[in-house]
């Protein structure tokens, strides 16, 4: 799923009866996993100057950068952060950690040849799904119109159980940037 579709989703999921102080903890954790692919495409594009086809068919591949996102994406990783929160009584990271989970569980049955080494640093294995949610050659248009129908319903059920203007507001934003992803995705890859 791309980024604001976490965002969204774990909010209605995790946090839509839970305080602004929370619901914060949970949107940290559901950008978590993506945090280091916005770092290594800035880096690729913005500071280096890499073309976007080198990006994503040699430099996304190489080992200290699989190295790096899979440690965002790991089981292990987050369920040791979950028991830690657990065993500090710290809400605020026991949702941070449950929203980094939900992120995911969300992405893996929809990656194809990107997916990551969840059970990273055990294990190397990566389940290659029979769909993605980018890719048209693995059913990509068909989970993208599911992703948006999937986003609009947490959206709606945030904004609507939401008793904070803020939290109002920041749905607006992520669905405005939600479409603006995929403006940009046009421009470029397109």
């Amino acid at each position: 799923m791309n980024t604001p579709a976490h965002l969204l989703v774990n909010l209605a999921v995790l946090g839509r009866d839970e305080s602004p102080r929370y619901q914060f903890h949970i949107l940290i954790g559901a950008l978590l996993p993506d945090a280091p692919m916005f770092l290594f495409y800035f880096i690729e594009k913005v500071i280096r100057k890499i073309p976007e086809h080198v990006i994503w068919s040699h430099d996304y591949h190489l080992g200290s950068w699989q190295n790096f996102f899979d440690s965002f994406n790991s089981i292990p990783f987050i369920i040791l952060g979950l028991v830690i929160a657990w065993k500090s009584h710290s809400r605020a990271g026991q949702f941070l950690c449950m929203s980094m989970m939900l992120h995911v569980i969300g992405d893996f049955p929809l990656h194809h040849d990107d997916g990551h080494r969840h059970f990273f640093p055990f294990s190397d294995w990566r389940f290659e799904s029979p769909v993605s949610y980018w890719d048209p050659l693995h059913y990509g248009h068909i989970v993208t119109g599911g992703e948006v129908f999937v986003v609009l319903i947490s959206a709606i059920i945030v904004f609507r159980c939401s008793m904070s203007a803020l939290t109002r507001w920041f749905v607006v934003i992520v669905g405005v940037s939600y479409i603006s992803f995929f403006g940009y995705a046009l421009w470029v890859w397109v």
